[in-house]
């Protein structure tokens, strides 16, 4: 799982537990002017991730890393799709962050809270 909060004018994802391990990342910080959006999106976990460098995926147990799909990066950290929350980006290494979250709903208000 991912925690999310904003820290000032970033937006600050940090993996906790093992995710660290199977995402091969330990946190995200992203500036506030590069996020374009947030959603739940629980469908998303059935999209193809296409290919895994570093990462891992195990179907229907987690999805966890850098994934390359049609020229852009995808961050994914995701072993409960009803609790998926994807960020869209501009600017960045990443094209979108998908992310299972405690509180889909809480984490795209925050998020939007913070772009307006």
């Amino acid at each position: 799982m991912a925690l999310v909060r904003i820290d000032g004018d970033d937006l600050v994802v940090v993996m906790e537990g093992l995710d660290r391990l199977w995402a091969q990342k330990s946190s995200l910080t992203i500036p506030l002017v590069n996020v374009r959006g947030a959603t739940a999106d629980p469908g998303i976990a059935a999209d193809p991730k296409g290919i895994r460098a570093p990462g891992t995926h195990l179907p229907g147990v987690i999805t966890a890393g850098t994934f390359h799909l049609d020229g852009e990066r995808v961050f994914w950290n995701v072993k409960d799709p009803s609790k998926t929350v994807v960020v869209e980006l501009a600017d960045e290494r990443y094209a979108r962050l998908v992310l299972q979250v405690d509180d889909p709903r809480a984490t795209v208000a925050l998020i939007e809270s913070a772009l307006s």
